[in-house]
């Protein structure tokens, strides 16, 4: 157990950078932009791309963790998604892309007013507005707004808050739910917390920035 508590603790405090140079060429050599299927899904592709090539995002996840929320959210079916920290709107409109043929709904939670309203304009550009609900505010305090059953819950928010989001959502997540949460590198005692709880099951995704991706069993 101390060893694999070691290993663990170990692969949480990996720099960002240096999971990127850890990256094999060959892994990079598999990877292909992401083709739509459909006039709906191509919208929100292109809003995608045109925010960060103009640079109208801000702390985004990179592309390979949003490609995997999108996938996660739509294998599951999940309909209702929850997350903490909107910043611009980038990781909402991945979840969106699922959210749309699940024919399920975002709550998502942002502090700055700013960063708001320019994800307000994402979704809106890209045809979503009418299935994510945006709350502004304290997210310590407005996710106790959250009623279950909830399918998915991603946080990507101030870090030393990890815990207590998630202890505040976790009893909304139905069992068989995920918990998904970014830069785990950077909030060790998140990770300590999710691989201790005998409830939940952990496994890590580093390929982009380092993604903890935590199953309520049931």
């Amino acid at each position: 157990m101390k060893q694999a508590w070691i290993l663990v603790t170990a692969i949480a405090m990996i720099s960002a950078s240096g999971l990127a140079q850890r990256r094999s060429a060959r892994s990079q050599s598999f990877e292909r932009p992401p083709t739509a299927k459909s006039a709906e899904e191509k919208r929100i592709l292109d809003v995608l791309e045109e925010a960060q090539r103009s640079g109208d995002v801000y702390l985004q996840v990179p592309v390979a963790d949003g490609r995997m929320l999108r996938i996660l959210t739509e294998s599951t079916g999940a309909k209702s998604v929850v997350e903490v920290g909107t910043s611009t709107g980038y990781s909402g409109l991945w979840f969106c892309l699922a959210l749309q043929k699940t024919g399920g709904r975002l709550t998502t939670f942002e502090i700055d007013a700013g960063r708001a309203a320019r994800a307000r304009r994402h979704f809106q550009q890209a045809g979503v507005d009418s299935i994510v609900n945006l709350i502004e505010g304290d997210a310590h305090q407005n996710v106790r707004q959250v009623r279950g059953p909830v399918d998915v819950v991603f946080i990507d928010a101030d870090k030393e808050g990890y815990v207590d989001y998630l202890n505040k959502l976790l009893p909304a997540v139905r069992p068989g739910g995920l918990i998904l949460a970014h830069n785990v590198e950077m909030v060790p005692d998140y990770v300590k917390t999710v691989t201790s709880n005998p409830d939940l099951e952990t496994i890590f995704y580093m390929e982009g920035g380092g993604l903890a991706i935590t199953l309520k069993k049931r």
